[in-house]
């Protein structure tokens, strides 16, 4: 962990003031989620379409894309201190400077991720798969990766302005986008205004065109806007700043690595699934997606913790760093009783968005769905803790150590955990979604206990009380 500030004398944030900026800046992030799981969500049910191979193909192409897309998402969230502190210290050269060598930094991870994902029809064949769909899913990947620039520059603005407290911009933006993402693949797909008909290809190259378009807008947005123009984001010189550059990497790739490992952990999940049947397979399918939509406001309060940590630190408040951390754990804990109330009491309503109850072929899967909802519920609460927890350290500038216990915590001990639950004791797909939450358990007590640990010993630093072991 980087070194913390010497603490200065600073007038404490009332509990009350940071429950409500913590929350509000939580809303306007897990909106900004929500809205780009509506995207990938048009685009899933579009492929579909075309046809089952066709989204078959996709998900395939996409499973390959998405763990590119994770580290870069985790790389660019080091920005979210940096700057956080910077704002803290009214170090206006240090937020340009930042979000400059941002810039470096995601065209560094874009360039080697696109050469190889150019040849991942290639990958897909030697991997096993139906030479057909690796080819479809082949021409898809071709359009979709000049994606990864824009995006990850999108990713290095959104940081930016979500670090002042002000992500309103690329939420509208993201939410205009959604109409515009699923016109542009209508067109490109279906080839409408007599255009050619691009299928797979057209999905990809309407990705690609939105966004463009959204990271355009936004920086377009950000050097015109009275609160952020004074940075001067594209003035002076753009050479690379090795120091900086290597300095977001270091704090940055922990935490790509550790979204990778919890993706990775659900990604087990399903494989698991599959060797079980198809029916497990889609009732995890559907639990799946609830949770994912459901954990949106958690990665929304984590992020607005990594953010309100950072200017607490940045103004020399160690005092309010962890009271942000508290009120964050604190959200997290209400949210998690209202989310998991809602899919126990709903779960059978919930498989039956996805599922066709009058369809005798569906019922298994529903009964499962039903199960594995049900399962979810429970670890709704030890969710929410670790992914708060993981924005306060980000926030500290804390991000190899908890990279490891996720990593640990996921695989270690969550994946570990399905296969025996699953398989050894013949639980089957209930087991492997307790694993899930055992998993989860693990991470939420760790990185809290980190954050209680690193918050607390500063704590007596200020005070010159002897550090807690």
């Amino acid at each position: 962990m980087s070194a913390l500030p010497s603490p200065a004398s600073q007038t404490a944030t009332t509990w009350s003031a940071e429950v409500r900026a913590t929350f509000n800046l939580g809303v306007m992030l897990a909106l900004t989620q929500l809205a780009s799981i509506a995207m990938t969500t048009t685009d899933v049910v579009m492929a579909g379409w075309l046809g089952p191979r066709y989204l078959a193909a996709e998900s395939l192409a996409g499973s390959a894309v998405y763990p590119f897309f994770f580290f870069g998402m985790g790389v660019a969230a080091a920005l979210a201190p940096m700057i956080a502190q910077d704002i803290g210290r009214g170090n206006s050269n240090g937020i340009r400077r930042s979000v400059q060598q941002g810039f470096w930094v995601m065209t560094a991870l874009s360039i080697p991720s696109m050469i190889f994902l150019s040849q991942i029809e290639t990958v897909l064949v030697l991997l096993g798969q139906d030479p057909h769909i690796a080819a479809l899913g082949g021409g898809y990947v071709q359009a979709v990766l000049w994606s990864l620039l824009p995006s990850f520059g999108f990713l290095v603005l959104r940081n930016f302005i979500s670090a002042h407290g002000r992500p309103r911009s690329a939420l509208i933006i993201m939410l205009a986008a959604i109409g515009v993402n699923g016109l542009s693949n209508y067109v490109l797909m279906f080839g409408a205004f007599g255009l050619p008909r691009l299928e797979l290809v057209g999905l990809g190259l309407s990705t690609a065109l939105v966004s463009w378009l959204m990271f355009v807008v936004l920086l377009g947005f950000c050097l015109r806007d009275k609160h952020f123009r004074k940075y001067q984001l594209l003035a002076g010189t753009w050479k690379p700043d090795w120091p900086h550059f290597r300095a977001i990497f270091k704090l940055g790739s922990p935490i790509g690595f550790g979204v990778i490992a919890e993706v990775g952990m659900f990604a087990l999940a399903t494989f698991l699934m599959g060797l079980i049947g198809a029916d497990a397979l889609a009732g995890n399918a559907v639990a799946i997606q609830a949770t994912a939509v459901v954990f949106m406001v958690p990665m929304g309060l984590s992020q607005a913790v990594t953010v309100r940590v950072g200017l607490a630190i940045g103004r020399d408040n160690l005092r309010d760093a962890r009271q942000v951390g508290i009120v964050g754990i604190g959200l997290s804990i209400g949210f998690a009783v209202l989310s998991a109330s809602c899919l126990i009491v709903f779960a059978q309503d919930i498989a039956e968005l996805f599922l066709d109850k009058d369809r005798a072929n569906d019922q298994a899967a529903i009964t499962l769905a039903v199960t594995f909802i049900t399962v979810a519920a429970f670890f709704q609460l030890v969710d929410g803790i670790q992914a708060v927890s993981a924005g306060a350290l980000r926030g500290m500038k804390d991000t190899t150590i908890p990279m490891c216990m996720q990593v640990i915590s996921y695989w270690g001990v969550g994946g570990t955990s399905m296969v025996i639950l699953a398989f050894t004791l013949d639980f089957q797909g209930a087991g492997i979604w307790a694993g899930l939450v055992i998993g989860l358990s693990v991470a939420s007590v760790v990185l809290s206990w980190r954050f209680h640990h690193l918050s607390k010993r500063a704590m007596q630093t200020i005070a010159g009380l002897p550090e807690a072991g």
